[in-house]
Formats: C-alpha cells, structure tokens, sequence
C-alpha cells in the first residue's frame, strides 16, 4: 500500500511539473493543483496508515492515528483554494488586458504577441 501511494506522489508530482513548464496559463493551473495534492497527500500519508483506529486517544482501541497531518493537510487544502483563486484571477485578468494566455517573456522584458506593433 506504501509503494502505490509513494508511486501516486511521484506521478502526481511529476506531472504537475510538467505542466508548470507549458507556456499557456491554464496548464500552469492544472500543474499547481497536481503539485498541492501531491504535497496534501504527503502530509496525510506521514500520519501513518492506519484503518478502523479513532484519531484520538481511545483506551479501548488497540491505537489511534495521528490527527496533526489531518488538520495540516485541511489548513493547506484552504491555502491552496485561496491561491489557486488569486492565479486564476491574474491569469484571467492577462489575458483579457492582452488577448493571450502566454506565460513566457520574450527578451526585450515585454510580453505577448503584440510587444513588436
């Protein structure tokens, strides 16, 4: 069970990388949510996997689960909601002040398709 959420990690990872590096904005998104699920996921998983034991203490039940990676990974889903709002909001504001959705720069520090007319 480790191995297939460390794999899951990776190729979220791994993709969400892949996409920042693409030039148009909404992929850059989609690659910043990857990356947040991936680091959400992470978290989780350092509270230990374990099924049917309460998250407090309980004499009763032979154990319990971690509940601080729980409560970091509700507090870093809000942060990434919120930030995941203020790029779409810049990206939709780019690209209805230029037309275009481009992310990268061109050497003379302008941006677009429109910097040369």
């Amino acid at each position: 069970m480790e191995a297939l959420i460390a794999s899951a990690i990776g190729i979220m990872t791994a993709s969400g990388v892949y996409l920042i590096l693409r030039k148009r904005t909404f992929p850059v998104i989609v690659g910043l949510a990857m990356l947040t699920y991936a680091v959400n996921v992470f978290l989780f998983i350092t509270g230990r996997l374990a099924i049917n034991l309460p998250p407090v203490i309980d004499y009763a039940a032979p154990g319990y689960t971690d509940p601080l990676p729980q409560a970091l990974v509700l507090t870093a889903i809000v942060i990434s909601f919120g930030m995941t709002a203020v790029i779409v909001m810049m990206a939709l504001g780019a690209f209805l002040e230029k037309g275009d959705d481009r992310v990268d720069m061109d050497e003379t520090g302008t941006d677009g398709p429109e910097a040369g007319k």
